[in-house]
């Protein structure tokens, strides 16, 4: 997949792919992907965005979104904006404000193509931690319980 910018961030290395001047994409890399310059003023603009995020982790990356997904999806990924930063929302939860089953908003989450900007790391299950972008162990569920203790919350 090529990039438009790939940086370091306090979780790990990131890409960012664009669509015009909207994210399409923000992806959580392996180290040996190379870092790479923003390749245009909107790449520069949305990294800027995403890095203030790791400095104020209370607002979401103030950037255009160019989501691809299903109604269902999208409509997850608006209710998982609206979570705030320092709170966290188990599946269940979220289902029941979306008249829809648990399981249904899991993979909705997984599908997510823009985490931080539709930050489904608040989203939880009944007891634990859960998943994060697919994964149940490794990695990516570390970058999830440090992104959750950025803002504030520890879950063991």
């Amino acid at each position: 997949m090529d990039f438009d910018v790939v940086f370091d961030a306090p979780v790990g290395r990131l890409g960012i792919r664009l669509r015009g001047d909207a994210l399409r994409t923000l992806r959580f890399l392996d180290r040996r992907v190379a870092l790479r310059a923003p390749v245009s003023p909107a790449a520069r603009k949305a990294l800027q965005a995403i890095q203030h995020y790791f400095d104020r982790p209370a607002q979401l990356p103030a950037v255009e979104l160019a989501l691809e997904g299903t109604d269902f999806q999208r409509r997850v990924w608006a209710a998982l904006r609206e979570i705030p930063a320092g709170r966290v929302m188990t599946y269940g939860e979220l289902a029941a404000r979306l008249q829809t089953g648990a399981r249904a908003v899991g993979n909705a989450c997984r599908r997510n193509p823009v985490p931080l900007a539709v930050p489904c790391h608040r989203v939880v299950p009944a007891h634990g931690l859960g998943g994060f972008a697919g994964r149940t162990t490794g990695r990516l569920v570390e970058i999830k319980r440090r992104l959750l203790a950025r803002e504030g919350v520890e879950i063991r």
